[in-house]
This record gives C-alpha cells, structure tokens and sequence, in this order.
C-alpha cells in the first residue's frame, strides 16, 4: 500500500478515534462548517440538510479536570465537567455551531455555560419535554423549528423538503449498517470486539455521514472476511447506563472475562436501534424518533398498574436485547454524579434478576487514572458466571 493512501476500515476508525478533531479540522480548512452537540437529542438530520458537519461533543478520561472547577460544581456530573473543561482547554476551538439540549440537569447547566464562554457564532438549546404524550412531540417539534430557523439564519439558506429527506435516508441508512456492526458481536465468540466497536461508533460521531457510511461498509466486510480475533469467554456482558468512551476501559473489562456483546449507552445502541419513520410532515417525524425511541431514562414511560408493569414499560425492550445477543451477564454502568441513570440503579437491578441474569454495578469516576483498581471486581464477577 502507498504511504500516501488513506487507510480505510477498521485501521481509519482507530485513526478517527485517537485524533477525533483531525477531519473537522481538515474539512473547515475547506470551508465546512462544524457544529457540535451534546447527547443523542439534537436532530442531526437538520444539521446535515444544511451541510454542516455535527460533532458529538464529549470529554477525555485522560485529562484531569482543572478549568471546570472554576464555573461547575464537583457535585455536578463528571462527563460534562470533563466536557466543558476540555472546551474551555480549546479541545473544540473548531467548532463554529453549538446546540445543547435538555437531556438531563447536567447537560442542560453545562449547554447554557457553554454558550456563554465558547462563544461560537451560532448556539442553540433544544428544550426537550420529559415525556414522549402527543402533546410532548408537538411541542418538541415546535422546539426543533426554532432549531431549523436558527441554522438556517447561521447557513443563509432554507432546508428544502428535498435536502431534509435526503439526510433523513442519509442517517437511517448509518442506523441500519450500525445495526448490521452490532449483529456481528451475535455469534459467540464475537466476530468484533466491544473496543473494535466503540472506536467505530465514536468514528461516526465525527465524520460527515457520508463517510461514516462508508467506513461502516468497509468495516462491515472487512470483519466478515477476517479471521475471528475474539476467543469464548465465560461472559456475553451486557452494558447498561452512562456512556464509556474509551477504549482503555472496554478493554479493561475485555480482559477480565467477558465479551462485550451490546451497549444500551448514549454510545451505543440508542442512536441507532430505530430508523426514523417516514411521515407527511418529516419533522413531525423526526421528533416522534427522537422523543419515543431515543430510550433514555430521561424521559418518562406511562405508568402500569403496578411495579412490575412500570419495569415493563421501562425496559422491557432489554428483555430483547439479552435475548438477542445471547446475554448471560450485565454491567451498570454509573458515572459519578449522573443521576439519571444512578436514581435507576435498583428498578434495573430488579429487572434484570428477574430475568435471571446477574449485575454488577459500578459508579465510576470517568478518568483512566481510577480504571485500574476496577479491575478485580469485574474479574470476580466473571468467575460467577463461568
């Protein structure tokens, strides 16, 4: 291969994830407007139509957190600390837009702090209803027309019907290979380790969806026609909760006796798990999607008629996932201070030995520096599985 010739597959999602900022820096060089964003909330669909690059905004494990102190709480959330402290370190200095949402306190307290220290030319914050009732969606879709205004206003040009519905197909088909990726982890052992997979999706999270299409395709076959890198381990791990974002934690837990088989994390399956639906107003569409099938425990599910119906109605469609992958084992995963996931810790404790599959849970510190004293508890753990 010449030295001079792009890598490609799973050697350019490595490259993409060690250097997250190289192609938005690259493309801004040729005029391409980047805008970042907090959470799975933010319609990318609309930042696409405009031709605009979305970046997902997140921290680093291998960054102390100093700046941060000064504007946000230690009892706030660790992630978004980690977020704003290496934003305001100049991590994101490219950035050109920026859209916060209301996916829970800590995003919404650093998403208005943001806009006022990072001074990007254009900020927006998608207010977001905690409930997904008809009436939620259609005061979400009024909340993503404002949204679509001030791009628009940023971009000096309108969306067209035509340009929405392209980067609609745009994104369901990266859903529809992201789900093709996860189904290779089905087999056991897994055709592509849970590492393997994180620097893929947080590679997608990046790059133009074009690109991030075609670097699923080229993954996709390339994993398919290798041999299997994976051996059987005594654990087919389930992930539950805040998201992981590097690799030296995955593979930490990897090499304690489990293969990672599926995420259900803002990282993870969440985006991805359903295709926008195709409807007579595509932004109607676009916020039933993002409302009622981002599952999030930010957002409320209807009440049952008793505890066990309310588990139900909360994570029943985990009963699918474990099913599916073949689960023998879950990790709760609970950044310190992330209190939507942590309030859910005993309700998905519940739910999973009621489904016979064991839990461990962990609130960690989001650091790499605090990985390594975690690594006797996930061994022990698979020692009761095997």
């Amino acid at each position: 291969m010449s030295e001079n010739k792009k890598s490609t597959g799973l050697a350019r999602a490595h490259e993409l994830y060690s250097h997250r900022s190289q192609r938005a820096r690259e493309l801004k060089a040729e005029g391409k407007k980047a805008v970042g964003y907090f959470c799975c909330f933010p319609p990318l669909e609309l930042i696409t139509a405009l031709d605009f690059l979305p970046v997902r905004i997140l921290g680093d494990m291998d960054e102390p957190i100093t700046v941060a102190d000064g504007y946000l709480p230690t009892v706030m959330c660790i992630f978004y600390r980690s977020c704003f402290d290496v934003g305001m370190k100049g991590k994101y200095d490219y950035l050109e837009g920026f859209v916060g949402s209301h996916a829970c306190d800590g995003a919404e307290r650093t998403s208005h702090i943001w806009r006022n220290y990072m001074k990007t030319p254009c900020n927006f914050f998608l207010d977001m209803p905690h409930t997904s009732s008809p009436e939620a969606v259609r005061f979400f879709k009024d909340q993503m027309t404002y949204f679509k205004e001030a791009l628009e206003e940023f971009a000096g040009k309108k969306i067209t019907s035509d340009r929405l519905e392209e980067a609609i197909s745009l994104h369901n088909r990266q859903r529809q290979l992201a789900r093709e990726l996860f189904d290779l982890r089905k087999p056991d052992p897994p055709l592509i380790s849970g590492s393997e997979v994180l620097q893929v999706i947080i590679s997608l999270m990046v790059i133009p969806v074009q690109e991030g299409n075609q670097l699923l395709e080229e993954v996709l076959q390339e994993v398919k026609t290798r041999p299997n890198p994976t051996g059987k381990k005594p654990g087919r791990l389930l992930i539950w909760g805040s998201l992981i974002d590097h690799t030296a934690f995955t593979g930490l837990i990897e090499s304690s006796g489990f293969n990672i088989v599926v995420e259900d994390t803002a990282i993870g399956a969440r985006p991805f798990w359903h295709d926008v639906q195709s409807t007579e107003d595509p932004m109607y569409g676009l916020a039933k999607h993002y409302l009622e099938e981002v599952k999030c425990p930010r957002t409320f599910a209807k009440s049952g008629k008793n505890y066990r119906d309310d588990l139900e109605n909360r994570f029943g469609y985990l009963k699918e996932f474990a099913k599916y992958w073949n689960v023998n084992a879950v990790y709760a995963n609970i950044i310190r201070n992330c209190d939507i996931h942590g309030y859910e810790v005993p309700a998905i404790k519940d739910y999973f030995e009621s489904l016979d599959l064991p839990v461990l849970i962990v609130e960690q510190d989001y650091s790499t520096a605090a990985l390594e004293p975690l690594r006797t508890r996930f061994q022990a753990f698979a020692e009761t599985i095997g």
